[in-house]
């Protein structure tokens, strides 16, 4: 072996390769390698296994839970709390911390556990050709110039370039996204961009094979393989934080260098006042206290995590709590086509008998050779009715790949998709196969041949009359036919008759659908050892049949809605350029065929050019994982929040690379599951749409929470900060930390559970690179901080001007806790009045404004309760004032709220 045969496996394209050339490059011979050379081999390429992710321990991601501003501002207030003396609150906020940091332990998706997906779709022992002798070995000690054996049934373990084959068909649905099998050949192919299915003469690692044999010649094992290079892929560490995440960094990092700056201003001010330095200490604390918004990351993950129990209910299943934020901002969807906009699982449509075209819905019995057709249709066919079981009418609940589907017949067919269509059609208008095999046994066959791209099944008919059906491609059956069964009768087959069938074909071909053409030849007594040559010939045509897998018949309003909301659906797909552009005009996602393109006219196009040209295409063909991946990135570039919908092991590095990975629950691989962020339980398109606006709510929602608690927080800082600078003592740390434990949390919450505005879903995503701000949140933060400011120090003045110290403190503190009760209202919506939404429209935010006055008030009417907390008891004039204040809050809102409503500026804050 010369040195570069280590380098065998690095993508050569011997698809391209004469057979000889192919044996010759990888140093081997079709009787196979010597045990020797495969030991050497083996030791030099590994095993023929894909390499796991070397894990986090539990330690290191619990760790990395940490490393955030916010997270650090909060452990500081556990700190400045044990300061203070107050153990209590340093308990509860470093119970908060690590409870944070324990759910995002549970929710953060592991690399390892998509691989080992992978790894079990690998077979474990495989057949092949040493030094002339066929045995069975581990899968795991393949080695490229292995001379591999395959028959029907068994796993592809590597990497192969086919060698010889009979009749071969590979299922590679999970690598390729096209739903019917792959008919292989042993044949040097033409071209230098063929992607994966159109490398007819390879057979890859995880495809099975569903019919005919072969031998073929290892190209590439482990890591090197097609799905070796998928999990590649998956195993790239990941990096990108969501939206969301960006925004709370930001607001963390705002907030620590406004909270420093003001306890300096508040502490320097303090000292050159002439007051302690230890007071000035502990204000300063209670001002740094108040500022810290200590619990929004408890209140933003808890209503990430009500948002996942609502989708869940609504068959999405998130497996990432930010996930559902960032559905949200969603502007493209790019979706995988088989199983995800269509059924997987092929549907006779159309069909073409008695010299005309008749929709699939119509009685084909009724047609003059229907009944001929109909039995050419499940005789010629291999497939097979379980006896035992039944689906529900597009029920499918098989992987991409099987042969068993849901049915119109609500019958479970086995069998190749395309023979099942047959079937599952003729029982759906009461033909049943296995009573016409009783009718008519099969005496003899010609199995399909990939070569001359026909089957024959010959049966008896009755006592001396055997009857051959054939079917097969089109074009090729027309040209063995010389009559035509037309108007009931037998007629020889004129060009006419040739023109109109082929004109018929080319009609059914251009919707998109896989033609088969069928015909038959009447014997009087069996044919003796049958042949094409003697039995395929002087045929009666009989007729056309088109089918295909259709599109989801919700899909097309999913489609609509998705463009109401201005997002962006993109089909990505392994099928052919036709067939893909057929079901998105179908679905209304494209209009014309300039918006298709085909994974080879992408790799023409350069990386830059493409990113300037992503725009144009709302359809891809045809093309490879890399490809997707390669698409994902380029609207990425745009600034776009992408979403990537799959189910098969093909799709799993795009759902990686996207802002969201969407898996498919019934249809979807271990794999493309495992890399989601998200998976639907239903594999109904639809469902992502109510996952995009449950997003929606979700992401107001916690702006809402945000303002209010933001707000509530600037109110206290004003308040103190203005106190401190006139020389008043108006609050405790105590009295900080009291309010904020039970006014903000309960009342944050329940905003949380907000109900979405009927609107939702027709405004445009929020763009990635827009402040959490913005939308009037930012404006409404400032002036109701101020309003709640300075209507507490406006009660303290007063109460201060007409009775003691004590009372004066006590009225502040209720006034600003109450402020922030009734506040809580006021957020549900910046332009919408409160009565216009429904005061009592949110039942939690009603018991959340009780239960935190409640706790509020009882501080203050308790005996030997208040003398702890400061504060003392209040009269009713005293009580009056500071229910008034707390109201007045929500009447100067309104107005503030109709002047936004009448000047038009608060279009789209919502």
């Amino acid at each position: 072996m010369n040195s570069n045969s280590a380098n065998q496996q690095d993508q050569q394209p011997f698809h391209l390769l004469e057979k000889e050339e192919v044996l010759k490059r990888l140093e081997t011979r079709e009787e196979g390698l010597t045990s020797e050379q495969a030991a050497q081999l083996l030791e030099r390429y590994g095993k023929n296994m894909l390499q796991e992710a070397k894990p986090k321990s539990l330690l290191a991601k619990f760790i990395e839970q940490f490393k955030n501003v916010m997270i650090f501002i909060l452990l500081a207030a556990a700190v400045l709390s044990g300061i203070l003396g107050e153990w209590t609150d340093t308990i509860i906020i470093l119970l908060v911390v690590i409870l944070n940091a324990v759910l995002g332990v549970i929710q953060e998706n592991k690399a390892e556990q998509a691989l080992e997906a992978l790894k079990s779709m690998s077979s474990p022992h495989a057949r092949v050709r040493r030094s002339g002798q066929v045995t069975e070995i581990k899968s795991e000690e393949l080695v490229p110039g292995d001379i591999v054996l395959l028959e029907a049934g068994n796993v592809v373990p590597a990497d192969v370039r086919l060698l010889e084959t009979a009749s071969l068909q590979t299922e590679e649905a999970a690598l390729t996204g096209e739903s019917l099998p792959s008919d292989k050949h042993a044949d040097k192919l033409e071209g230098t961009d063929l992607v994966i299915g159109d490398r007819t003469n390879m057979a890859y690692m995880s495809s099975s094979v569903t019919y005919g044999r072969a031998v073929g010649v290892v190209t590439a094992t482990g890591m090197k393989t097609e799905v070796g290079r998928i999990a590649g892929f998956i195993a790239e560490e990941e990096t990108d934080v969501t939206p969301l995440q960006k925004k709370l960094d930001e607001l963390g990092k705002y907030f620590t260098y406004i909270i420093l700056g003001v306890c300096v201003v508040i502490f320097a001010v303090g000292l050159l006042q002439g007051r302690e330095m230890l007071d000035m200490l502990l204000t300063s604390i209670s001002l740094a206290v108040a500022a810290i918004p200590e619990g929004l990351p408890a209140i933003v993950t808890i209503i990430l995590a009500l948002g996942v129990q609502r989708m869940a209910g609504r068959k999405a299943i998130i497996r990432k709590l930010p996930a559902v934020e960032t559905l949200g901002s969603t502007e493209i969807i790019c979706s995988d086509k088989t199983g995800t906009l269509t059924l997987n699982k092929m549907t006779v449509e159309k069909l073409y008998a008695n010299g005309a075209t008749i929709e699939a819905t119509e009685q084909l019995k009724e047609t003059p050779g229907g009944e001929l057709l109909l039995q050419a249709m499940t005789l010629c066919n291999d497939s097979s009715i379980d006896e035992g079981s039944t689906t529900g009418k597009q029920g499918s609940e098989n992987t991409k790949g099987d042969k068993a589907s849901g049915t119109k017949s609500g019958k479970a067919i086995i069998g190749d998709p395309t023979e099942t269509a047959l079937v599952d059609y003729a029982l759906s208008i009461g033909t049943d196969k296995r009573e016409l095999e009783k009718q008519y046994p099969r005496k003899s066959e010609l199995p399909f041949d990939s070569d001359r791209k026909l089957m024959t099944t010959i049966h008896q008919v009755e006592a001396g009359k055997f009857r051959g059906l054939t079917k097969g491609a089109p074009d090729v059956l027309l040209s063995k036919c010389s009559h035509i069964y037309e108007a009931g009768e037998l007629i020889p087959l004129t060009e006419e008759h040739s023109r109109k069938i082929t004109a018929s074909n080319k009609a059914l071909a251009d919707e998109a659908l896989r033609v088969l053409a069928f015909a038959y030849r009447d014997y009087a007594e069996l044919p003796d050892k049958p042949s094409p040559d003697t039995t395929e010939k002087d045929l009666v045509f009989i007729g056309l049949v088109g089918m295909i897998d259709p599109p989801r018949d919700e899909v097309r309003d999913a489609v609509a809605v998705c463009r109401k909301a201005g997002i962006r659906p993109v089909m990505i797909t392994g099928d052919h350029r036709d067939t893909a552009a057929a079901i998105a005009k179908r679905l209304g996602i494209i209009d014309d065929d300039k918006s298709v393109l085909t994974g080879r006219e992408l790799d023409k196009i350069s990386e830059a050019d493409f990113a300037n040209r992503v725009e144009d295409y709302s359809v891809y063909a045809r093309v490879s994982p890399e490809h997707k991946v390669r698409i994902v990135k380029a609207w990425r570039k745009k600034g776009k929040i992408v979403a990537m919908t799959g189910d098969g092991v093909n799709d799993a590095p795009a759902l990686k690379s996207a802002d969201i990975g969407v898996g498919m629950g019934i249809t979807g691989t271990d794999v493309a599951k495992g890399v989601s962020d998200m998976v639907l339980a239903d594999d109904n398109f639809t469902t992502i749409v109510v996952a995009v606006e449950e997003g929606r709510k979700v992401y107001s929602n916690i702006r809402k929470s945000i303002q209010f608690l933001l707000s509530a927080n600037l109110g206290e800082v004003l308040t103190l900060f203005i106190a401190t600078m006139i020389g008043w003592r108006i609050l405790e740390p105590i009295h900080i930390l009291w309010i904020n434990l039970v006014t903000d949390t309960l009342p944050a919450l329940a905003l949380g559970l907000e109900k979405a505005g009927e609107d939702v879903m027709t405004k445009k995503p929020r763009k990635s690179s827009s402040s959490i701000f913005s939308g009037g949140v930012g404006a409404g933060i400032v002036y109701q901080g101020i309003i709640e400011a300075a209507l507490t120090l406006l009660v303290y003045y007063w109460a201060h001007t007409h009775y003691d110290e004590g009372v004066a403190v006590t009225m502040a503190f209720a006034t600003l806790g109450l402020l922030q009760i009734t506040h809580a209202f006021n957020v549900r919506s910046n332009t919408k009045s409160l009565f216009q939404i429904g005061l009592f429209s949110n039942k939690y935010m009603l018991g959340a404004s009780v239960i935190s006055g409640l706790l509020l008030v009882l501080v203050i009417i308790i005996p030997g309760l208040n003398d702890w907390f400061g504060v003392q008891h209040l009269n009713g004039l005293q009580w009056w004032i500071v229910c008034g204040a707390a109201v007045s809050i929500v009447v100067l809102v309104e107005l503030v709220k109709l002047f936004v409503r009448l000047s038009g500026k608060g279009k789209g804050w919502d």
